[in-house]
């Protein structure tokens, strides 16, 4: 009998005995993860219609919503808002699928991905200084073009970054949200046997890329909704990339709900909660229009594949987009190249297209500034990553035990932080947080943290998890192994690349968190990004680019770590037993 007959042959009813404490894993995750943001909510709901005892507010009243609609500018904030997050998204996604379509199965889009993930890893605000860095009056490109081309010697005024119409904000958003939609885009593809279908379709008379939109959009576009929705709400509601590319004066509505937040005259938290609200409201319409959208461009496209074209002018609009990614990817590269040079720039006047010298003061000089916010970015990101992976590790090992898989309203649910703007329920858990004495400790920075860092912990693990042969623990368990010892020494073994990797990118997002650690933490608790977005608004570009740097070497550095542990960890083994 061989190896794999012998392991159907063990019966299917052999899995663990008692689940004992992972039973309560999804209530506990629930309690950290979900009746926070719904209390958080609740907090800003409150103050929006002018209840708030602590400060005063003891009756419920629409003065604060008269008041954040007589601001000064407040159409056009919202105006921007609306503009900038759905023109970035339906770029980001336009551009997406037409890369995919254009290079599916081909060896530049499978290079693609490895170039691809240190911008992936390189946090939102890290991105953003760099991008500006780029394309502010005195970076990169100027000074490339200068003077030979634009006969510039001193740097122009035009306003590149913080511009008025929010261009600058839009080209950051799409540096960092095509590469996560290429990622997941790419997931997705690996559930669909899309090289079979476009060889089938290519007998037929059908060109690659009028395949590729007719047969193989339809299947992925549902796995890829969620992430689309999600950075649609990101778009519409970022607070970090738009302090630093967005217009400054009308803001975005975040960006002023978070100045009225910040405001020394407390009075300005009910203006600001209605804004929040607003922005809750703006993103939720938002993603109603967006699946009205999807049901449109649905019914069209059923006509459009009914009428069985087989070549269109397609080919050359994929050809673009396909370029437009390559050039993003590039920028991003760029961006955090231009980081670096910063950093170990000593005097580096216009037009130089490098610094005329180069040191390392601006690191020595700044370590004093540098070990306490770099502490504290570790810190918060180890423990918010290592809980998020307990949590989740502990919900899938019940959901294996039980045998019930988890719904698509559990997915629903896990998307809630991402879905929802930050702005719109943190300042009602800041709230909370006061009530129970926990504002502005590092407790409380960790698990905002964790609200953010879960969900991705969660997509990242759940499908190797629930794919993994359940044969091995079958097999263990007939032989006498408790539960436990199958998941210590079966299940992480085998998943060790995965659970890894799971780790990294929790990391990856906690460190990328702006607007928590501000709010969570009162302004006491300072990481990486606060100190880097405050800097970026105006500080020295050396130190800037040294703690932007830093922000995108930790990700960057788990990533590899992840990457490469579980190969070496597996040639050993194989070397203790003689193999290698």
């Amino acid at each position: 009998m061989t190896r794999a007959t012998a392991l159907e042959a063990i019966p299917r009813s052999a899995p663990a005995r008692s689940r004992s404490w992972l039973r309560y894993a999804p209530r506990v995750t629930v309690t950290l993860f979900l009746a926070p943001i719904a209390a958080g909510l609740l907090g800003t709901v409150l103050p929006a219609f002018g209840w708030l005892p602590a400060i005063g507010g003891r009756r419920f009243t629409l003065a604060p919503w008269s008041q954040l609609f007589s601001a000064p500018g407040i159409g056009d904030a919202i105006a921007l808002t609306v503009g900038t997050g759905l023109v970035a998204t339906v770029l980001s996604v336009v551009l997406v699928f037409g890369f995919c379509a254009q290079i599916h199965g081909r060896k530049p889009g499978r290079t693609g991905r490895g170039l691809m993930a240190p911008i992936l890893a390189a946090p939102h605000a890290a991105m953003a200084i760099g991008v500006g860095f780029l394309i502010a009056p005195s970076g990169w490109v100027a000074r490339l073009l200068s003077p030979w081309l634009t006969g510039w010697h001193q740097p122009p005024d035009i306003a590149t970054v913080q511009d008025p119409y929010g261009i600058a904000l839009m080209l950051g958003l799409l540096v960092k949200e095509v590469p996560y939609l290429l990622l997941m885009t790419f997931t997705a593809l690996g559930q669909v046997p899309a090289a079979r279908q476009l060889e089938a379709a290519a007998t037929l008379g059908y060109g690659r890329t009028v395949a590729w939109l007719k047969l193989i959009l339809p299947q992925i576009y549902p796995q890829v909704r969620l992430p689309i929705y999600a950075v649609l709400a990101y778009a519409l509601s970022v607070v970090d990339m738009s302090l630093i590319l967005g217009p400054s004066n009308p803001p975005t509505l975040s960006v002023l709900a978070m100045r009225w937040f910040t405001a020394p005259d407390i009075r300005m938290y009910f203006p600001a909660a209605a804004a929040a609200l607003l922005q809750l409201a703006i993103v939720l319409a938002s993603i109603m229009l967006w699946r009205a959208g999807e049901a449109a461009v649905a019914h069209l496209g059923r006509r459009w594949i009914s009428r069985g074209a087989r070549h269109t002018s397609l080919g050359a609009l994929t050809r673009i987009a396909a370029a437009a990614v390559a050039g993003l990817a590039g920028l991003g590269l760029a961006s955090l190249i231009a980081l670096g040079v910063w950093s170990f720039a000593d005097g580096w006047p216009f037009p130089g297209f490098l610094p005329r010298h180069w040191s390392t003061h601006t690191w020595t000089g700044q370590f004093s500034m540098i070990v306490w916010p770099l502490e504290t970015t570790l810190v918060v990101a180890i423990l918010a990553s290592a809980l998020a992976l307990l949590l989740v590790l502990a919900c899938l090992e019940n959901e294996q035990r039980g045998g019930r898989a988890a719904t698509s309203r559990a997915l629903w649910l896990l998307y809630v932080p991402l879905l929802v703007p930050q702005i719109a329920f943190l300042f009602g858990a800041q709230v909370l947080l006061t009530v129970i004495h926990l504002d502005g400790s590092l407790l409380a920075v960790i698990w905002s943290h964790l609200l953010f860092v879960l969900p991705y912990v969660f997509l990242c693990l759940a499908e190797p998890w629930r794919t993994l042969d359940t044969r091995y623990a079958r097999t263990a368990s007939c032989l006498g192994t408790s539960p436990r010892r199958v998941f210590l020494r079966i299940k992480l073994p085998l998943l060790l690349r995965p659970v890894l990797v799971a780790v990294a990118i929790g990391l990856a997002v906690s460190v990328d968190q702006y607007l928590p650690t501000l709010f969570a933490g009162a302004g006491r608790v300072v990481t990486l990004t606060t100190e880097a977005v405050t800097l970026a608004s105006g500080g020295d570009r050396r130190i800037t680019g040294v703690f932007a740097l830093l922000q995108s070497i930790i990700p960057l550095v788990a990533y590899v770590l992840a990457i490469g542990t579980p190969a070496r960890f597996q040639f050993h083994r194989r070397q203790a037993r003689g193999e290698a």
